[in-house]
C-alpha cells in the first residue's frame, strides 16, 4: 500500500475545504447582472399596500404618496407584470426621493439592477414621467 504524502493530504483537504465554501456562496443566493445599467418603464408602486391586497392606480394614489413618503418599500411594476424594488443610490438619493412623488404614475427609471435569493432591486439613478 502507498503512502499519501503529506503535501497530498493538505492539498485534498484546502479542495474539499473551497469546494464546501463555493457550495455556500451558491446556496446564498449568487448576486446577478449587478452593475448592467437598464432602462425600465412601468407604474410606482407602495410595495406595502401592493403585496398586501394588491393595491395601486389612480385609486390608491393619494394612500401610496402617503406611504411611500413615510418609508415604505418603492417599486415598479412594469406592463408585463415584473415587479424592481427601487433602491437609492447612496451617493445620490435625489432621483430615489423624487420617484416617490410618481406613486401610481407611469415613469421610466434607468441605474443599474442586481438580483438575488429571487428578488430584483433597481437603483433610481434617473426617473422621468411619462
Amino acid at each position: 500500500m502507498k503512502s499519501v504524502s503529506f503535501k497530498s493530504a493538505i492539498v485534498s483537504i484546502l479542495a474539499v475545504c473551497m469546494l464546501g465554501l463555493a457550495i455556500t456562496a451558491f446556496a446564498a443566493g449568487k448576486t446577478q447582472d449587478k452593475g448592467k445599467v437598464i432602462t425600465v418603464q412601468g407604474e410606482v408602486l407602495d410595495l406595502a399596500c401592493y403585496l398586501d391586497h394588491g393595491a395601486r392606480g389612480k385609486k390608491h394614489q393619494q394612500c401610496a404618496l402617503m406611504c411611500l413618503k413615510g418609508g415604505q418599500p418603492m417599486g415598479l411594476i412594469t406592463k408585463d407584470g415584473k415587479v424592481y424594488l427601487l433602491l437609492a443610490d447612496h451617493q445620490d438619493y435625489k432621483p430615489f426621493n423624487e420617484a416617490k412623488n410618481y406613486a401610481a404614475d407611469q415613469v421610466e427609471i434607468t441605474g443599474p439592477v442586481a438580483r438575488k435569493s429571487g428578488l430584483t432591486g433597481l437603483t433610481v439613478e434617473k426617473v422621468k414621467k411619462l
